[in-house]
């Protein structure tokens, strides 16, 4: 009997490694991380032939994996955020000073890069126009340099019970990526929550969005910092973004939406099979 496989990549690893690599700062991880790049560069299409079909989580993933393998039957199916349990979050108070918000796994090269990059090059910017601006680094096994960031103006908390109360005292969401891959599902869940992006276009990737519709992307220091006081200056922007933040996840990325598209993927598969008399 023929059995029906589907192979779901929750990102590209070989061009996380690359990118990885590329902002690596010891010399081991990062010969290391670009030796993992190019192997699984060469596994990940090859093992992907075994699979009836395979899903990756953005269009951008799914043209890596066709470019490196044009054999692949590759379908999307996006990452997605619970909006009925994340309903959309107070707006902060008028002229309050900026709270800043950057969640993820802080044991990982790319959120190590981030929070390191931000607090070196942005956030002093930030603190010039506004020295009463606040960063938060919230998750899991920071290392080392991300506890050492730590000062009066930012706070590395480590695992945290519940992300919930720092998006409530937090008023943006700050993605600063320069490495990673697939598509970042906490900024799903900021604008969920509706609360404003600001990210890098690396940080932002495989997302439908929409640059001053839905998100601000900036990827110079200069920019991230004008574009982070211009929202937490400009009461009508924000309100902006946060409200077409929540009408894009409703539209586009809701559980509901998701399945349905998952349900088509098999759907498909089993039509071939019973066609094929399989």
């Amino acid at each position: 009997e023929h059995r029906k496989s589907l192979l779901m990549f929750h990102n590209f690893t070989s061009q996380q490694f690359g990118r990885v690599s590329n902002v690596e700062r010891r010399w081991g991880r990062k010969l290391r991380t670009k030796l993992n790049s190019i192997a699984m560069g060469y596994w990940e299409p090859r093992y992907a032939e075994k699979f009836t079909r395979s899903t990756t989580v953005s269009e951008e993933d799914r043209q890596l994996l066709l470019d490196a393998n044009p054999r692949l039957n590759v379908e999307v199916i996006p990452n997605g955020v619970d909006i009925d349990k994340y309903q959309p979050l107070p707006l902060p108070s008028e002229n309050t000073s900026p709270s800043l918000l950057f969640l993820g796994n802080m044991g990982y090269p790319p959120c190590v890069d981030a929070v390191l990059y931000f607090c070196s090059e942005i956030f002093p910017l930030i603190r010039q126009a506004n020295n009463a601006a606040e960063f938060w680094i919230v998750g899991r096994d920071p290392r080392p340099e991300v506890l050492e960031l730590k000062d009066t103006d930012v706070h590395v908390t480590g695992r945290v019970p519940s992300v919930m109360p720092y998006y409530q005292k937090s008023s943006i969401c700050v993605v600063p990526l320069r490495a990673g891959g697939g598509t970042r599902l906490k900024i799903l869940e900021a604008m969920a929550l509706g609360r404003p992006v600001i990210s890098t276009t690396i940080g932002c990737e495989g997302l439908d969005i929409a640059d001053n519709e839905n998100i601000l992307i900036a990827d110079t220091p200069a920019e991230f910092a004008e574009k982070t006081m211009r929202l937490s200056n400009d009461r009508e922007l924000y309100q902006r973004l946060a409200e077409n933040g929540r009408k894009l996840v409703e539209t586009d990325y809701g559980w509901d939406q998701i399945t349905d598209g998952l349900i088509e993927v098999y759907a498909k598969m089993t039509e071939t099979s019973i066609a094929g008399g399989k």
